[in-house]
C-alpha cells in the first residue's frame, strides 16, 4: 500500500472510479440482455423501445469514459438489426 498522501488518494480515486464503472457496465449488460430477450420472445414493439433505452444507457457509458464511442455505436446497430429482422 502506498505511503505517499498523493499517492492514497489516488488510490482512493481509482477505487471510487472502478466501482462507478462496475456499475454503469452492469446496467449496460443487463439492457442489453432485456432487449434480447424481447428479441427472442418475438416482441417487436417492445424490443424497439428497449433499444431506445440501451442507446441511451450506451451514450451514457460513453461519455463516462466506460466504453468507446465506436463499440457503442456497433453494439446499438446490432442490437437495431436484430430487432428489424422480426418484422
Amino acid at each position: 500500500m502506498a505511503n505517499h498522501p498523493s499517492a492514497l488518494k489516488r488510490h482512493r480515486q481509482s477505487v471510487k472510479r472502478a466501482a462507478r464503472n462496475q456499475a454503469i457496465r452492469s446496467n449496460v449488460r443487463s439492457s442489453v440482455k432485456k432487449v434480447r430477450a424481447l428479441v427472442q420472445a418475438g416482441d417487436k414493439d417492445g424490443a424497439k423501445k428497449a433499444v431506445v433505452q440501451v442507446q441511451r444507457t450506451l451514450d451514457k457509458a460513453v461519455t463516462k469514459g466506460v466504453l468507446h464511442r465506436k463499440n457503442a455505436s456497433r453494439r446499438v446497430a446490432r442490437l437495431s438489426r436484430h430487432v428489424d429482422a422480426l418484422s
